[in-house]
């Protein structure tokens, strides 16, 4: 964690695109003196075989550049097998960080360092390399069988296609076998550590701290102290091969980001990490018991593993054999007073579809947590994508109407995961969270909020009866609303005289007996719907200093590359206007009065164009699409462009 005394700075269209690298001071290394080069960002991808530690190795880099104080922001790919076969291009892994000494939005279009562990990942990544940029690879692995393997027919380490970057050959996994010479391990096991060796050299160059990767490897391999210290050595012997080689005769320094928080305790989070510290602060500012009934997925089984961890909050986490059993031990945990949430990914989802109509036929809180995913069916299981925005909207039998909220950041998971109880309890109905793969994975640093900042979810249960009948008997009526939000009162089983049926069946108004009147039915889908359209969700606010005639509109995670490439367009001149929602169903109540001010409404979305469907359904806008569903976020330059584009057009 480190604190951080500033006033908020944006992130500018130069910052996003230039390195701003000034020359400084020389600092004395061996016999040369090497020089310091200062900029002002840079963007490094770590990549290797799945088996590598490309996420091990860029997690660590991210978290000691987190307690640095820099800005930060990470993009973590990887396959979707366990372990894919050993040098092919599907088998690769990569993790790029963008780091800053400024406010940024992004983990980088392009990365200015490529750390390449084999051929498959240099072929796998150099098409996103920009002429000019640092290209590291180890050349033990770039062998006649390893290179045939992914297509080259000679080595591009000598035949010129690499002219044009910044080439460095270092033979890690040789120069970690020596390292480690005096341990007793076998050649393979001396291997394990060139991720290590690779950490450290990078360290090095950016002169990032090394105290918490220390501390972190004698903690994880702390049962087998041997194999702590060969990791250590590795890291230490990567240091000083940076301090020492010829190859290596600049090193860079990114100052902390000084101006662009405001004051704080911060840390580095990821999108996952926080929504569970999230759904933990909703229960206990609710006052309820924690239950997560889920069934392990990718993207989100994240979110099971961290809250398994916090027992000593209350927290009860049911790992289910299918996602039909988490999602029905979520409801009854409901149905019995918890604060219920169940986590999954769109294919889940699927299965948990007719339990999901039953809570809003119950009228119990729940929360269904999506962290969306490449689809459909298994589709892309570890890239993402923003298409299950029409599931969530409408993938349920007969009416059955679903309150929709979205994060835009990693760090703003936690407050997602807050405003989702705030209307699920408040207004007795399941809530849909729709997070993704790029925010679960994602991280950045985030401000941990004082207590008093976050919202009092406290709720009064039902205690006795709540109506009068003609003959003056008071009962117990499950189905009479609080007139304001139209929520039914919730009755702990157990209560005595608060007995009342529970099931799918439809319910008559007020007592909840079984009913098939039509014109009962009929009430109560309006109703149903009633409640959620009167749901209170903020207005949208419009981010609009030049009176822009075009307007982007956006949700969940395209806000970073949304906001990066509108900062490039007016930094270069272009008027242009920003919204992002929150809130999906229902929509602001100024939405459609904000619409209807711009002659023109892009919407970028990582899908054909869900929101711009609703969008003109709703209010009869002639709002522009622009998609990609490749299983990427979209980048800064792109939508730029693309914006840019529609400006003129």
């Amino acid at each position: 964690m480190t604190s951080r005394v500033s006033s908020a700075t944006g992130e500018t269209g130069p910052a996003e695109q230039a390195d701003g690298t000034v020359v400084g001071e020389q600092r004395q290394s061996g016999a040369a003196a090497k020089d310091v080069r200062r900029l002002d960002r840079v963007i490094i991808r770590f990549a290797g075989d799945s088996g590598d530690g490309m996420q091990l190795t860029g997690d660590r880099f991210t978290s000691e550049t987190a307690s640095f104080g820099n800005d930060l922001s990470t993009l973590p790919n990887f396959p979707a097998e366990i372990r894919a076969p050993a040098g092919t291009l599907p088998g690769v892994s990569s993790f790029q960080l963008h780091f800053a000494d400024h406010d940024i939005l992004t983990p980088g279009d392009a990365p200015n360092v490529l750390v390449a562990m084999n051929p498959a990942a240099l072929k796998a990544n150099i098409g996103d390399v920009p002429r000019g940029a640092e290209i590291i690879v180890n050349t033990d692995e770039f062998t006649k069988r390893a290179m045939q393997k992914v297509g080259y027919a000679a080595s591009p380490l000598e035949d010129g296609s690499l002219d044009g970057y910044q080439l460095h050959p270092v033979p890690l996994t040789t120069l970690t076998v020596e390292a480690l010479k005096e341990f007793d391990l076998t050649r393979k096991e001396a291997e394990r550590s060139k991720n290590m060796f690779a950490l450290g050299l990078l360290s090095w160059m950016y002169h990032r701290p090394t105290e918490g990767t220390e501390k972190f490897l004698r903690a994880k391999f702390a049962k087998k102290p041997e194999i702590a210290e060969a990791n250590l050595a590795a890291f230490r012997a990567g240091w000083n091969f940076g301090e020492t080689t010829e190859d290596f005769a600049v090193s860079y320094e990114v100052a902390p980001a000084a101006q662009a928080f405001p004051t704080g305790t911060y840390r580095n989070i990821s999108g996952n990490l926080a929504l569970a510290y999230g759904l933990i602060s909703a229960s206990r500012q609710a006052d309820l018991p924690l239950f997560l009934g889920s069934y392990p997925i990718t993207p989100a089984s994240d979110i099971l593993h961290e809250l398994s961890r916090h027992k000593n909050f209350g927290v009860r986490t049911f790992q289910a054999e299918d996602e039909i059993a988490g999602i029905g031990a979520a409801l009854g945990a409901a149905f019995g007073g918890s604060l219920a949430v169940t986590t999954t990914s769109g294919p889940g989802v699927a299965l948990k579809s007719e339990t999901i109509g039953l809570a809003v036929s119950l009228e119990l809180p729940l929360l269904v947590v999506d962290i969306q995913r490449g689809g459909p069916s298994t589709g892309l299981p570890t890239k993402t994508e923003q298409a299950d925005l029409l599931q969530a909207m409408y993938g349920r039998n007969g009416e059955a109407p679903v309150p929709i909220v979205a994060p835009r950041t990693p760090a703003d998971c936690f407050d997602a995961a807050l405003e989702a109880a705030r209307i699920a309890l408040t207004y007795r109905t399941p809530v849909m969270l729709l997070s993704d793969g790029y925010l679960a994975n994602g991280s950045e640093p985030w401000r941990i909020p004082e207590l008093d900042e976050l919202p009092d979810l406290r709720v009064r249960f039902a205690q006795g009866p709540n109506h009068t009948l003609a003959d003056g008997t008071e009962v117990f009526w499950p189905y009479k609303r609080d007139p304001q939000t139209l929520a039914r009162p919730w009755a702990i089983p157990g209560t005595p005289g608060l007995e009342h049926r529970i099931g799918g069946i439809e319910k008559e108004d007020g007592t909840g007996n079984i009913s098939y009147a039509p014109a009962n039915h009929d009430f109560m889908v309006r109703t149903r719907q009633a409640k959620i359209d009167g749901i209170d969700v903020p207005d949208l606010e419009v981010d609009d200093p030049d009176r822009a005639r075009t307007l982007v509109l956006g949700w969940g995670s395209t806000y970073g590359p949304i906001t990066a490439a509108v900062r490039r367009l007016r930094t270069a001149g272009e008027p242009i206007a920003q919204a992002h929602l929150r809130h999906l169903n229902p929509f602001p109540r100024n939405l459609g009065t904000v619409l209807k001010a711009y002659d023109k409404v892009v919407i970028p979305e990582m899908n054909l164009g869900q929101l711009a469907t609703l969008v003109r359904a709703k209010y009869l806008v002639d709002a522009h699409s622009y998609n990609q569903v490749n299983g990427m976020p979209f980048k800064a330059e792109q939508l730029a462009a693309a914006l840019k584009e529609a400006i003129d057009d």
